[in-house]
Formats: C-alpha cells, structure tokens, sequence
C-alpha cells in the first residue's frame, strides 16, 4: 500500500491532512495548531514529498524519518504536521485490514471513555445553569475557567480578583453539582507558582478532580514546587510535544493527569507511548483536544486501548464543521464510544472543505497584566 498522495485541507481553524494510496484507500488526520494553524500548513508541504511512495502500513518507520531524519526536529509546529501525518497513517491501517484502529492498537481495554465538558464562566449565575444542563444530558464531569471572568474587554487579567474571585464561582458550582461530580479547575498558565500555591490551597475544600495548567509547562522545577505546597491533583501536558518533554514530569511524579494533545504531540503513535511511560507512575491521560471530530475520534481510538485514561475532553462541532466532517462514534449519557467503522470511522467531504478555507486572521488573543506587560493567554 503505497502513498500517492498527500492532500492539506485548512478548514476554519483547524488543518486536515488526506493521505491516498495505489489501493485505492485513503487516510484522514489532524494537524491543527489554533493560533498557528497555517505554519503547520507550510510543514506539512515541506514533508509531502518525503511521503511519496513509501509503504503506509511502516507507521513506526514513517514516524522516526519524519522527525529524526533531519537535523531540526520537535516543536509544535513540526510534531503538528507529522500528527496529521500519523493519524491518517493509524486510519488508512484499519481501512486496509476492516477493523476500528483501536483494535490494532491492543484491542479495547475499556467499553467507553468518559468525556468532560466546559462550563460558561462569564458570571455565577449563567455557570450554575450552564452546569444544571450539562448534567441533566448525563455529564459526570465538568471543567469550568472562571478566571477567564476576570479579564477586560480590552485583554487585561486581573490576577489579584481572579485569585479571591475563583474561590465563589467554585464554591457555587459545588453547591450546585454536589458531590458526585467531578470539577476540573482550568487555570490556562496565567499564573505565577506562588500564585498558583494560593490558589490550589483556596479550592482544596472543594475537591476538584484536578487544577489544569495552573503554570506554564516548561519548566518541571516548579511543577516540583507545587507539589511540594498543596495536595490537589495537577494536570498540564497541553503544551508539551512529545514523550521527551513529558519525561521529567512523569518520572519525577510531578502532575497526576497527562494532558496530552495528540495533535500536537505526534500524533495517536507517539500519544500511545506518553501513555505507557505514565502507566508505570500510576498517571492518567485527560487528554486536551482541538475542538474537531477527527482528534476526538483519533483520541477516542487511542483512549479506548489503554490502561490508563481517566477523562477526555469534549465540545459538539459546529454545523459548519459536522458538514465537512462525518463520523461514526457516538456520544451518550457523558460517554464517547466508537463505532465497528473499519479505521477510525471519519470521512472528509473533500469539496465542502475547499469551499469554507482557513479562518483569517489565524492569531489567538494576547492578554496584558495591568501594568501593560504581556500575561499568557
């Protein structure tokens, strides 16, 4: 089964890659990287020609030449472009042979995979009957941002109302749920660690499922200072690309939930192996997503084949975007489950895509500090 073809379909925000062969089948993946979606639409015609002709049943071989068989390698931007590459790869595998990938993957571990969803933050009132709905269509895990209440119009955080703020919204979306569901406290790494300290220590009581991104993920020293001052479970990984990246912070037992973006860190092969290194430190997958029906079933596909997912994120597409893509899994009472489609059970509608094109400009928000200084987003 060779490729002879690659085909980069920028829709909205998102990048889909189309991989044919001389057999007739071919492979849908997903390269989007919001904010710097088109940089990745650039790689990906740089690497189109490395893929010409090779045999697309040697995922493992395509993987390692993509990303060793040059001297500059990694990145967002890079690891983007060979995730769409190998999801496709992973699809195009279970079309050649008629079975769901995940079957070629291990088989499936579990029966369904939990999925969590966002909760409105713009003001208590509006999360609380957000949160009453979410619940009544049979979601046992939300994840609410309330720090998001506390910025301008204009961009600017204020971190010190965000802090002292967060702990009512919280306090109310508690009250409201009870205790039988599960709250994930999204910070978006707008936070100092000290900051971040204050803030897990404020919620505690409240027993979130875990804080998210309470501080960038470069750096595992203050994940390490973290942990050293609060007891609430820690998830980061949305940033990170591959299993180098995350090795210090699983090694070190430093977070508890693996936030792991498959279309950022190299697609479903490289999110397998992220797995496996935290299964032996007893850490779960939660995995971030793009917000698309492709990584939600390239994501679904992996997390039904390992030990190890606890939660994945998940968001209904817009009408625009469920025109362009069709899928086979399904969603029910706050579980996802996978069809017995052969691959990973999605079709791209190849004219529809053309039509609607990337989202211009493609730059996310830039948030300042109340001093005019750049805070992240």
């Amino acid at each position: 089964m060779r490729i002879t073809d690659v085909r980069i379909f920028p829709v909205a925000q998102f990048v889909y890659v189309k991989i044919y062969t001389d057999d007739g089948l071919d492979g849908l993946g997903e390269a989007s990287l919001s904010g710097r979606s088109l940089s990745v639409v650039e790689a990906l015609k740089a690497i189109k020609p490395l893929l010409i002709g090779q045999d697309a049943t040697r995922i493992e071989f395509i993987w390692q030449d993509i990303f060793r068989g040059t001297f500059w390698r990694g990145g967002p931007v890079l690891q983007s472009a060979l995730a769409g590459i190998d999801i496709a790869l992973w699809d195009l595998a279970g079309k050649k042979l008629g079975v769901p990938t995940f079957r070629l993957l291990g088989g499936a571990a579990r029966d369904r995979v939990l999925l969590y969803r966002h909760v409105a933050c713009d003001n208590v009132k509006n999360m609380v009957n957000h949160a009453k709905t979410l619940i009544d269509d049979g979601y046992r895990v939300l994840r609410m941002s309330p720090l998001d209440a506390f910025s301008s119009n204009s961009g600017c955080f204020d971190v010190v109302r965000g802090l002292h703020g967060s702990v009512e919204y919280i306090a109310a979306l508690r009250e409201t749920v009870g205790p039988d569901i599960q709250i994930i406290f999204e910070v978006h790494t707008r936070l100092t660690p000290p900051q971040a300290i204050q803030l897990c220590n404020q919620i505690s009581p409240y027993m979130p499922y875990y804080v998210e991104d309470p501080i960038r993920s470069e750096n595992p020293a203050s994940f390490a200072h973290i942990r050293a001052h609060t007891d609430v479970a820690i998830g980061t990984g949305e940033q990170l690309h591959d299993k180098w990246t995350f090795r210090e912070l699983i090694e070190r037992e430093l977070i508890d939930f693996l936030r792991v973006d498959i279309c950022h860190a190299g697609g479903i092969t490289e999110g397998k192996k992220i797995a496996t290194m935290g299964e032996i430190h007893y850490q779960e997958l939660a995995c971030h997503y793009t917000a698309s029906p492709v990584s939600t079933a390239a994501m679904l596909h992996l997390n039904l084949s390992i030990p190890n997912c606890a939660v994945q994120e998940y968001a209904p597409s817009s009408e625009m975007i469920n025109g362009i893509i069709k899928t086979s899994h399904t969603v029910n009472n706050g579980y996802i489950e996978a069809s017995n489609a052969p691959g990973l059970g999605i079709e791209l509608d190849e004219e529809a895509a053309e039509i609607h094109g990337p989202q211009l400009p493609d730059e996310p928000p830039h948030w300042r500090r109340a001093d005019g200084s750049v805070t992240d987003w």
